[in-house]
């Protein structure tokens, strides 16, 4: 039984992760400082908590299992305070991976899948962005981001580290068996916020421009189903572990849906009011973000499995009134 370790395991994605790959046959370790995870979110296999900015615990770490591949999910995520606090986020998301990859290069551990972001492309040349499109950034976290993949590469003719690189659009939904969920603190995330005012713990839900050129004038989002996430993430790193080269993929639904529509189908799915406030657009917000994943669906046989809004919030609605 191959044994994978799965950096930030406790959070939204790395927690959805890591019960698919139990489910696969895996042995799954879990490192996580809990310091945006919950530990009832690992359902399963050993749990560590520990820090990838701390190399003691790395080194324990290693010296403890032999891992066939690791995932990486412990970045921090957020535009606004990447922007407001970019040395939090170069710690964290560059020097803190530098010191995960450095013990894999130690104990000759290959495989790294990573979870990186489409906020290495920046503004939008073209829709739908497919992996050829210009990687420029406009925040720190973005360029946390990319500056990663560009390590990754140098490590690879270095060290001969395999990495499969994933770069999301919108991650959505939970966990179809209602088992987990998205529930960061603070929440950025529109489908959960929607779902918070219909639940009742917001009053409104904010709307940032209406004058945008789309069809209703609010932006628009591919939300991929965090299932369908996954199932990419599984598939990357059983690539990996048959001898594939390295590589990167976007990966989103193919579709956008804008805010007003996410807005309309939460109602629909959940039977409630929700109130919108409407407000100024926020700086740095593009009209479209739309993903091409025709490379991840030919390379590594993805078919995307929960692509109908409905049912992405469907299932995210059923953790929200669980929750």
């Amino acid at each position: 039984m191959k044994i994978i370790l799965v950096v930030g395991g406790a959070g939204y994605i790395g927690s959805h992760a890591v019960k698919m790959l139990l489910a696969n046959g895996y042995q799954v370790v879990t490192l996580d400082n809990l310091s945006g995870g919950y530990r009832d979110a690992v359902v399963g296999g050993d749990f560590i908590l520990g820090d990838i900015s701390d190399p003691s615990c790395l080194k324990n770490l290693f010296n403890n299992y032999n891992f066939a591949g690791v995932m990486h999910f412990a970045s921090f995520i957020q535009v606004g305070e990447s922007i407001e606090n970019p040395g939090k986020y170069y710690q964290n998301n560059v020097a803190g991976t530098l010191n995960l990859l450095d013990i894999m290069v130690a104990h000759q551990v290959k495989n790294f899948i990573f979870s990186s972001t489409a906020a290495i492309f920046g503004e939008p040349q073209y829709i739908p962005i497919d992996e050829q499109h210009a990687k420029q950034p406009i925040n720190p976290y973005g360029l946390s981001k990319l500056m990663i993949e560009q390590i990754l590469a140098d490590y690879e003719h270095a060290y001969g580290l395999k990495s499969i690189c994933l770069r999301y659009f919108n991650a959505a939904g939970a966990d179809p068996e209602g088992q987990l969920g998205e529930r960061h603190s603070p929440e950025t995330h529109l489908i959960p916020l929607v779902l918070q005012v219909a639940s009742g713990k917001r009053e409104f839900i904010s709307v940032f421009g209406q004058d945008y050129d789309t069809p209703d004038g609010t932006c628009i989002r591919d939300y991929i189903h965090i299932n369908d996430l996954c199932q990419a993430h599984l598939l990357a790193l059983e690539k990996l572990l048959a001898g594939a080269n390295s590589n990167a993929y976007n990966l989103g639904n193919g579709e956008g849906f804008s805010v007003n529509h996410v807005i309309e189908i939460a109602k629909q799915v959940t039977g409630k009011i929700i109130p919108v406030k409407l407000a100024k657009r926020r700086v740095g917000d593009p009209a479209r973000l739309v993903a091409n994943s025709k490379q991840a669906q030919i390379e590594l046989n993805w078919r995307p499995k929960y692509t109908d809004l409905v049912k992405i919030i469907t299932h995210a609605w059923q953790w929200e009134i669980r929750y």
